[in-house]
């Protein structure tokens, strides 16, 4: 990457400025929009150029990585950026959309002549820091090579699971990860609720499912936050919520009943109501509670 490769980063949210910041430490020429421009300014002391408008970002850049709330913010940001946009330009979406919003995003891209990569990712802030992310994608060979060139600055592994990024195979993987982790987040916050109910210490119940199958890692990381009713932005009950409303959508669509995914919902839009929203997931916790 000694060219220094240009790269446009739309959304530094906490995965997208742990993104841009690698991105630029390893001698990329980055540069950065955000919505709320206030979240992306201290980039700059790492190298990004922070701009006003995804058109200044996207401004002859080689590479665009998009990783925004959801399909529509994408789409938003994409639009604005259309007049600056450079055909044959590589569009890493990262973003998690889930697959409704993914065909729009497929249909722009090819309306611009962009080369596009479906490639959600896996991992919360502190691998996305590391450069430790999953990265699942889908897209045509002759764009992996770049790709690759950028997954390997912001993630330990890329997962391929298609050559055509426009059937969203990766985002549709996605989804079916993500509804694994919130089916996690939701157990282990009735576990210990469940725990607190009934008297028993959280830290038997752990204790009695130490180091067997019952004891996934997220099961220990989740509980930690609750015991120590500290929850430091990770991956937030709002941002959890947002992915239900996506995995109920994809569902819906296929025609499969998710009883637990709903179960999952309803206790993250009761936890955000109770005024969690902008803290970790494990917040969820407080749902099995009136107050």
């Amino acid at each position: 990457m000694a060219d220094k490769t240009s790269v446009a980063v739309l959304g530094t949210g906490i995965m997208g400025t742990a993104m841009a910041r690698n991105l630029a430490r390893a001698g990329l020429d980055v540069r950065a929009w955000n919505r709320t421009r206030a979240r992306a300014e201290p980039l700059a002391s790492d190298g990004v150029h922070v701009t006003d408008t995804p058109a200044q970002a996207v401004d002859g850049a080689e590479v665009i990585l998009t990783m925004l709330l959801d399909g529509p913010a994408v789409l938003d940001a994409l639009r604005q950026a259309a007049p600056e946009l450079t055909a044959g330009a590589l569009w890493l979406q990262m973003s998690t959309v889930g697959t409704e919003a993914f065909p729009p995003l497929a249909d722009f891209a090819r309306q611009h002549r962009l080369l596009l990569v479906d490639a959600p990712v896996l991992g919360t802030k502190a691998p996305a820091e590391k450069g430790e992310l999953t990265i699942l994608a889908a897209g045509p060979r002759d764009a992996r090579e770049r790709a690759e060139e950028i997954f390997g600055i912001v993630g330990r592994g890329t997962q391929w699971v298609g050559d055509d990024a426009t059937g969203g195979a990766a985002s549709r993987l996605k989804i079916v990860v993500n509804s694994w982790v919130l089916t996690l987040i939701g157990g282990a916050g009735e576990a210990l609720a469940l725990a607190k109910g009934l008297d028993v210490d959280p830290r038997d119940f752990l204790a009695a499912v130490a180091g067997g199958p019952l004891d996934p890692p997220y099961l220990g990381m989740k509980a930690q936050l609750i015991l120590a009713d500290d929850y430091p932005a990770s991956f937030t009950v709002s941002a959890a919520r947002k992915d239900a409303r996506l995995i109920a959508e994809a569902a819906e669509e296929a025609g499969v009943r998710m009883d637990m995914a709903a179960a999952v919902a309803e206790r993250l839009r009761r936890a955000q109501e109770l005024g969690h929203g902008e803290k970790d997931g494990a917040a969820a916790y407080f749902a099995s509670f009136d107050d």
